[in-house]
């Protein structure tokens, strides 16, 4: 592995607010190969999800599992994701790619997304250690504030994981955990220009507003586990097969394939939208 991406203080901050913000971590040139392919392989489009929030506004995602020989295969495989995915990770084991997806809220009617914990999803996949999954979130478009971007609630990783219901199509966070965070807790904007990349722990809880504004709002998310990490109710495979690395020029050196060999999650497969009976006593 080349040098570290993260430093000692950002690892740091990592652990004591439950997120890192790292600005430029990609370059203009390959957050351009990046959105274009975003918007031109099909693939993206034909296997996108809608998801409605409580208003009924309609956010939409693209998810798939084993990163490929691809665009953003390559950027997920890239040894500045993993390299930084492994200094966070609660783990010495191989660091794994659970699944990569492509948020897209288009202008004026991109949904919002509820208060949640990743792990409030993914405690449905029956991971067994929070410590060990984190999320990367790559900014292809400006996020702001008018257009819908992340909000955090920091240090909430330390609550541990918080019941989750559901809120529309959506799976949310108990609101009466929520607002005593809000009450205990520095909500946070997370204003960030493309090619940033924000590193968040799987129970620091989050959302964001529907995108109401003229610009779109694109970002790809990478989620990451260590092999250590058991899932005893997931299907795939990428969860416990290590990430094969490939160097950062990939990117915008490499020939890429299309997505349409990807392994699409399809919306009645997610374990995380069915019911298990306890979702009916939390407030969301």
């Amino acid at each position: 592995m080349s040098k570290p991406t993260l430093t000692p203080n950002q690892i740091q901050q990592f652990h004591t607010d439950g997120y890192v913000l790292v600005k430029a971590f990609c370059s203009p040139k390959e957050i351009d190969r990046l959105y274009s392919v975003a918007l031109q392989d099909d693939a993206m489009r034909k296997n996108a999800l809608d998801l409605n929030d409580q208003s009924g506004k309609k956010t939409k995602l693209s998810l798939w599992f084993k990163p490929g020989n691809d665009v953003f295969g390559y950027l997920t495989r890239s040894e500045r994701m993993v390299s930084g995915a492994s200094q966070l990770l609660d783990s010495n084991a191989p660091v794994c790619h659970f699944h990569s997806k492509l948020m897209q809220k288009e202008p004026r009617v991109g949904g919002a997304w509820e208060w949640h914990q990743d792990y409030g999803y993914w405690y449905k996949n029956q991971f067994m250690f929070p410590d060990q999954l984190l999320s990367v979130m790559i900014a292809l478009t400006k996020a702001n504030k008018e257009n819908g971007c992340l909000q955090v609630i920091k240090g909430s990783h330390k609550l541990g994981r918080v019941n989750h219901g559901f809120s529309g199509e959506q799976v949310g966070a108990d609101m009466v955990m929520v607002n005593n965070a809000l009450q205990t807790m520095e909500l946070v904007y997370c204003e960030i220009e493309p090619g940033d990349a924000l590193f968040f722990h799987s129970n620091l809880l989050h959302r964001s507003e529907a995108n109401l504004s003229d610009a779109p709002r694109w970002s790809l998310i990478s989620c990451y586990s260590s092999q250590s990490n058991l899932a005893y109710n997931e299907t795939s495979t990428s969860w416990h097969t290590p990430v094969d690395v490939v160097p950062d020029e990939a990117v915008l050196e490499w020939e890429a394939e299309s997505l349409s060999n990807a392994d699409f999650l399809k919306k009645e497969n997610d374990p995380a939208l069915k019911e298990t009976g306890w979702e009916a006593d939390v407030k969301s």
